[in-house]
């Protein structure tokens, strides 16, 4: 269940993270150009209400349907989500998280049904067609059917609030106001329920704690700044702008997103206000009105005299608590981003590893033994070459590591199947196959095993190859000219992945299964390996639509995200056997000389490429 509950978290992530500039754009403009903004113009001012209703929930449902169903996923899904947006009067964000996904499968399982049965001439007449005919379909059961469900729970959510205040349970309303919020009924909330009451308490008291109730910015920071400290990162990079936005200009729609795409933190938020509010009532605080944009600046300004500190004194609260709520919440969902292991024991480095009497064999295993575990067996087989320990350094798949095998190096995504498969073997965890401290730590302790030599270690850098022998640009039936593509433009993991699998289909070395089984394998673990290299590849029931060991090289100047790292070039693997071994070799020494890799990342001519990696 906590398996399930963080995977459809991180899909939720998926679909708000990539949009998260956006949001921000949207936010400067309403910050700056609202009647009550800091620089109002009622021209600029104009693009607020269209972009908040229309642009960001087609934006999240576009990148919804493109996750699942990838580019026609995301046209069909942008079709779909207007239906949700045209029928309702609220911004329709939890709509546009559903219909977009929802049109993404419909469109893959068609396309699944339909792959291999098109008469040749009418594949642009169907494609077209079914995305036409099936959007308009799904935006019309969004306009009846999902667009009301989503009106009738936020409806529910107001009235909540409406209750909450007349029973005189006042830090309870925190409850109903801030996962109303989270749904963009903040405007709805403060000016359709709290502003009405806040006028007249404030025409008989000269002031109303109402108008503090959904204009606290506290809440959302204490959320913003925890993705600040504990986040990995874009959201890391973008909460701090994000934080400023919020607190100074106001604009509390845009920590939204962040509770959005983790629902759990919608606890910090809520235990924040009402702590907040508590605090406003312990020490009656209040302002003389409302507060629009609700920024600090605003809510002091309208502050009545001598009623300041109190007001700060609920701010600063309400902060302090969301983030020590939100703080362990954003930081496991880091963890849970980063793929790290869990248990401690697993993923550090036992220096006794390497005590052992005898090493006579290192084993480095990935998932199907092709890609990341071959490139790191031959960058260390280098690495350790000239320190005479007579060690067999070889790769595997993690279902397949021999029995003699004396330490097992591989990720900590695989921690159990490495353990269950090689018991007799001491095992060391990794993150990256190609720069990992733990690789560093266990080949220092494998040096002090000769005694009183000093090992160098070597790194085969383009120049040195120059100056011995005549590098001959060649081709091999493995990696030829026509399996290099330059200058590609960025695009995401999944259409990076999807390319290279296309590329190796069309040069006759798999078949078209073999692109879905390139996706699953990036799913178990990244096949980002470091140095801004991907090798994505099929996982190990898929070699049975292998042809014959081939390799594509894409390269992407401005590079592709793999989780939090950027990889340039993405070298998609088909692996029959062991043919493919000696470029891979080739490709790992290649990347111990870093001028050369930055180099491979920005040339124009596909001669280098080849040249490095056919020696």
């Amino acid at each position: 269940m906590k398996e399930k509950i963080q995977k459809f978290g991180k899909f939720l992530s998926g679909m708000v993270m990539p949009n998260i500039g956006a949001f921000i754009a949207w936010g400067f403009i309403t910050a700056l150009f609202i009647p009550a903004g800091w620089f109002p113009n009622e021209q600029l001012g104009s693009m607020v209400d269209p972009m908040l209703k229309y642009l960001l929930p087609l934006l999240v449902g576009f990148t919804g349907g493109r996750v699942v169903g990838g580019a026609r996923g995301g046209v069909i899904a942008a079709v779909a989500t207007t239906g949700v947006i045209v029928g309702a009067d609220i911004p329709m964000f939890i709509g546009a998280m559903i219909m977009g996904p929802l049109a993404g499968y419909v469109i893959k399982k068609f396309d699944q049904a339909i792959e291999g049965k098109i008469p040749a001439g009418f594949e642009m007449l169907v494609n077209n067609f079914s995305v036409g005919i099936l959007g308009m379909l799904l935006a019309i059961f969004g306009f009846y059917a999902i667009g009301p469900v989503v009106v009738v729970v936020t409806l529910t959510l107001k009235s909540g609030v409406e209750i909450i205040i007349s029973k005189g349970l006042l830090p309870l309303v925190s409850i109903f106001i801030e996962p109303a919020k989270v749904l963009f009924l903040n405007n709805a909330i403060n000016h359709g329920i709290i502003g009405p009451i806040g006028i007249e308490q404030t025409q008989e008291m000269g002031k109303s704690i109402m108008y503090l109730l959904e204009a606290n910015p506290g809440p959302g920071l204490g959320v913003l700044l925890a993705y600040c400290m504990y986040s990995k990162g874009a959201m890391k990079q973008s909460a701090p702008g994000a934080a400023i936005i919020h607190a100074l200009g106001g604009i509390h729609e845009i920590y939204f997103p962040y509770i959005l795409m983790n629902p759990v933190l919608i606890l910090a938020p809520i235990v924040g206000s009402a702590a907040g509010i508590l605090v406003f009532s312990i020490f009656k605080a209040g302002l003389v009105a409302t507060p629009s944009p609700g920024s600090v600046f605003a809510i002091l300004a309208l502050a009545p005299k001598g009623g300041l500190l109190p007001v700060l004194l609920g701010i600063v609260v309400s902060t302090v608590v969301s983030f020590v709520v939100a703080a362990p919440l954003v930081r496991k969902a880091a963890k849970g981003m980063k793929d790290e292991a869990e248990n401690d024991e697993s993923v550090e480095v036992n220096l006794s590893v390497v005590e052992r009497n005898t090493i006579s064999k290192i084993i480095f295993a990935c998932d199907a033994g092709m890609g990341s575990s071959a490139m790191g067996a031959t960058k260390f087989r280098n690495r350790i070459k000239n320190l005479g320990l007579n060690i067999t350094v070889a790769n595997s798949s993690v279902d397949t590591i021999p029995n003699d095998a004396d330490i097992v190096v591989s990720h900590v995504k695989l921690v159990e199947r490495a353990k269950k498969n090689s018991p007799q073997a001491d095992h060391i965890f990794i993150e990256n196959f190609l720069q990992d401290p733990k690789l560093d730590e266990l080949y220092k302790s494998l040096k002090e095993r000769v005694n009183g030599v000093e090992a160098k270690e070597e790194a085969i850098t383009l120049e040195e190859v120059s100056a011995t022998e005549t590098i001959e640009v060649k081709e091999s039936s493995i990696l030829k000219e026509s399996n290099i593509v330059l200058g590609l433009e960025s695009v995401t993991k999944e259409e990076a992945i999807t390319k290279a699998g296309k590329l190796l289909a069309k040069e006759g070395y798999v078949n078209n299964k073999y692109v879905d089984a390139m996706l699953e394998r990036e799913k178990i673990v990244s096949t980002y390996i470091g140095m801004g290299i991907a090798i994505p590849h099929g996982v190990g029931e898929a070699k049975k639509e292998v042809k014959e060991s081939g390799i594509v090289v894409l390269q992407y100047p401005n590079g592709v995200m793999f989780g939090d790292e950027l990889a340039y070039l993405v070298i998609g693997i088909a692996g029959v056997g062991d043919d493919h071994l000696e470029i891979l070799s080739n490709i790992a020494t290649s990347l111990e000389d870093e001028s050369l890799v930055e180099k491979l990342k920005n040339t124009k001519n596909k001669s280098d490429i080849l040249s490095t990696f056919n020696k």
